[in-house]
C-alpha cells in the first residue's frame, strides 16, 4: 500500500495512493486516522481498518494526485537517524575506507521540506550537494532487535534527500551541522508498505538527478549495512519507537566528488528516484 500526507484545501491529512488518485482516508471513514502519526500509534489493526476503508471509499473521498499538495509524511519524528557511508563506491570517492560500523549522525525536522516545496541554499555557502537515500519508518518499536527479527519492526519506506552543506560538514569529523541547515531535507512523498517491496527494500534501482541529469545511479542491493542489520545496531544502543525515521545512506555521484563539483544552485530541480517508491522532487531557492 502506498500512502502519503496531503493537503487539498486544508490541514494535511492522510491518504491512499491507488494510481492517479489519493483516498482521504478520515473522508472514508471518520473514526479511522487522519495522520500517518496516529495510524503508526494503531499499529497492525488501524492499518488493517484502513485498507478495508479506501477499498469502498466514496466518490468524494478520491482526489486527483497531480491536484494535491504533498506534506510531510511524519512532520516531526521522533528521532530520525542518518546513516553515512553505506555504499562502497560514495565512501571511496570521498577518501574514506569501506567502514566496519555505520557513520550515525542525527537530522533535526526544522531542517524538513516536503515534495515540491524548495529547498534552501544558505547564504553562507555554495557547496550544496544532494544524497538521495532509502528511507526506514519504524512501525513496532523495541531494543536489543535481533537482525533476523529486524524487519518485523518496519512499517514502511520512503525517500530522504538528504542535502549537505559540504563546507560546513567538514568543519568538524560529526558531520551534524552540514546535514541540519534549515529547508535541505526533503522528506516523501509517499511511504510504501513492505508487502509491495522486495524484502528490506533490497534490489531496487536508487537515482538522482538534477535538471534531469542522472548524478547518481546505484541499486539498493549494494548498501554495505542493509535495513535489518542498521536496525539491529541502532536497537543496540536505543530504543526504537513508531514513526522513528532511519536514512540508510547514499550511493556514488555526489557533486563533490565530480570535476569540477556539480553544487546545486537556485533555479535548479533535483529529484530523487527510488524503483517501487517513486520520486521525490523539489527546486532550489536562495536563502531570503
Amino acid at each position: 500500500m502506498k500512502l502519503m500526507m496531503f493537503e487539498a484545501g486544508g490541514p494535511a491529512r492522510l491518504g491512499v495512493v491507488e494510481g492517479d488518485t489519493v483516498i482521504d482516508v478520515h473522508a472514508s471513514d471518520a473514526a479511522l486516522p487522519a495522520t500517518m502519526t496516529a495510524l503508526l500509534a494503531g499499529g497492525d489493526d488501524a492499518l488493517a481498518k484502513v485498507k478495508d476503508a479506501v477499498a469502498d471509499a466514496p466518490e468524494g473521498a478520491r482526489h486527483a494526485l497531480a491536484g494535491v499538495k504533498p506534506a510531510l509524511p511524519i512532520e516531526r519524528p521522533g528521532k530520525f537517524v542518518c546513516v553515512g557511508l553505506n555504499y562502497a563506491a560514495h565512501a571511496r570517492e570521498g577518501g574514506h575506507d569501506i567502514p566496519e560500523y555505520p557513520s550515525l549522525f542525527p537530522r533535526w525536522a526544522t531542517s524538513l521540506v516536503a515534495a515540491n516545496q524548495p529547498v534552501v541554499r544558505p547564504n553562507v555557502s555554495d557547496k550544496f550537494d544532494y544524497e538521495v537515500e532509502l528511507t526506514i519508518v519504524i512501525g513496532k518499536g523495541g531494543r536489543a532487535i535481533a537482525e533476523e527479527d529486524a524487519l518485523d519492526h518496519v512499517f514502511g519506506y520512503t525517500i530522504f534527500n538528504d542535502v549537505s552543506v559540504r563546507d560546513y560538514q567538514r568543519k568538524t569529523k560529526q558531520w551534524t551541522q552540514g546535514k541540519n541547515f534549515d529547508g535541505t531535507g526533503p522528506l516523501g512523498p509517499l511511504v510504501v508498505t513492505p508487502e509491495d517491496l522486495p524484502p528490506g527494500a533490497s534490489g531496487l534501482r536508487i537515482t538522482s538527478r538534477v535538471n534531469g541529469e542522472t548524478r547518481q545511479d546505484s541499486n539498493t542491493a549494494d548498501m554495505i549495512f542493509p535495513t535489518a542489520k542498521i536496525i539491529a545496531i541502532l536497537s543496540e544502543f536505543m530504543t526504537l519507537e513508531p514513526g522513528d525515521v532511519i536514512a540508510t545512506g547514499t550511493p556514488s555521484g555526489v557533486a563533490h566528488a565530480m570535476t569540477p563539483p556539480g553544487w546545486m544552485k537556485p533555479g535548479d530541480t533535483v529529484e530523487a528516484e527510488i524503483e517501487g517508491i517513486g520520486i521525490l522532487s523539489n527546486p532550489v531557492v536562495q536563502e531570503g
